[in-house]
């Protein structure tokens, strides 16, 4: 099914959002599609799959309790999150048993919080430094340490805790920067409040502290306006994309600028009005299509993996625009909550099915690899 963009429409409820009542998108303007597709010499970029065979991939673990963050060690071995018991699992980077390799002490799980996010700091190929965005007694927090560490150390805390919208999603971005996507946890005037850090993609150095160059000197804040972001991912000309979940009408993928404004919760979609005051999205979905966790960009195709939507989405890029999105995947594996770039050129992807939300398959949550054509 082809997805689009631009698409107003309107708040409600929930965690994950409830189905709403289209589930005919419309797709960007001619102009728009036109330079996400074309190739320079006008002939198109061909299948929006990428490097992919995605109908053809490797069951590279099984067994994985409600995996949410994933990241690569130097030696290209993966770390998944387990969500609800906060251990750290090491995958092998060709499959096989996945090995507990460290428990996050203090991880509060309820709803969709607990461990989350994961990321490697780069640049380290001697040991690793991980970081983690979990959900602890009072709040939610990004703390770091090394897998032979006692204790991790706190970096960033003070992220408002909820049963839903906990965000959760950290990545180190081409500049060696920490970006977290956080939810508004429940309050929609977090989004729009320039004092919380809440509803908002933060940009923080490696010691938790406000990057510098961010849009106010001294805030954490990248962009506002988010409702609940739980995808990040940088294209070749180092252009942040974030996925977003909607409430009862419309997910979207955004385009993410320095001190941008995303709407919510005054706009869910396209905001259209306002003076310019609210940045529109690239693509939108209806709810039950998507509810978009974690992207990927390889080359120039947009991975998205989504949970009610059960479908790995694909979309073209070029110059910053979208192509019409395809939908791989859909229905075969289940809730997919992550997809992730490896060093070796292959793509990861996780299912959901365990996290109370999906239906429990034999080998449930696992882990699957695309190796690049």
């Amino acid at each position: 099914m082809a997805a689009g963009l631009l698409i107003t429409g309107t708040a409600a409820c929930g965690g994950e959002p409830e189905p709403a009542g289209s589930d005919t998108p419309t797709v960007a303007s001619s102009t728009q599609r036109q330079q996400a597709t074309e190739s320079p010499d006008g002939t198109g970029t061909g299948s929006t799959t990428g490097n992919f065979d995605v109908g053809d991939p490797q069951e590279i673990a099984t067994g994985i309790e409600v995996p949410w963050g994933l990241a690569f060690l130097p030696d290209g071995d993966a770390l998944v999150a387990e969500r609800d018991s906060g251990r750290i699992l090491r995958v092998p980077a060709e499959g096989g048993d996945a090995e507990p390799v460290y428990t996050v002490p203090g991880v509060d799980a309820a709803g969709e919080g607990g461990l989350l996010g994961l990321a490697v700091r780069p640049g380290n190929t001697s040991s690793a430094m991980v970081y983690a965005y979990y959900t602890a007694s009072d709040d939610n927090r990004i703390a770091r340490f090394a897998l032979d560490d006692d204790e991790p150390e706190v970096i960033f805390r003070g992220i408002a805790k909820n049963t839903y919208h906990n965000g959760g999603r950290i990545a180190f971005g081409p500049d060696g920067l920490l970006y977290a996507g956080t939810g508004d946890a429940g309050d929609t005037s977090h989004a729009q409040d320039p004092d919380s850090v809440n509803g908002k993609i933060l940009r923080l150095t490696a010691d938790g502290d406000p990057a510098p160059g961010n849009p106010e000197s001294g805030s954490p804040v990248w962009s506002l306006g988010h409702r609940n972001v739980q995808g990040l991912a940088w294209d070749a000309e180092n252009r942040l994309f974030a996925s977003e979940f909607g409430q009862n009408e419309l997910d979207e993928v955004n385009l993410i600028e320095p001190g941008g404004n995303y709407g919510w919760p005054q706009v869910e979609g396209r905001g259209g009005t306002g003076g310019g005051k609210f940045t529109d999205p690239l693509v939108t979905w209806p709810t039950d299509d998507a509810s978009p966790s974690g992207v990927a960009i390889v080359g120039n195709t947009l991975y998205v993996a989504a949970l009610r939507g059960e479908r790995l989405w694909t979309i073209p890029l070029r110059d910053g625009a979208t192509g019409d999105p395809v939908a791989e995947l859909e229905g075969e594996y289940g809730r997919l909550r992550t997809v992730q770039a490896a060093p070796d050129g292959a793509l990861w992807l996780t299912t959901s099915n365990t996290d109370g939300r999906g239906d429990v398959r034999a080998g449930d949550d696992r882990v699957l690899r695309f190796a690049p054509q």
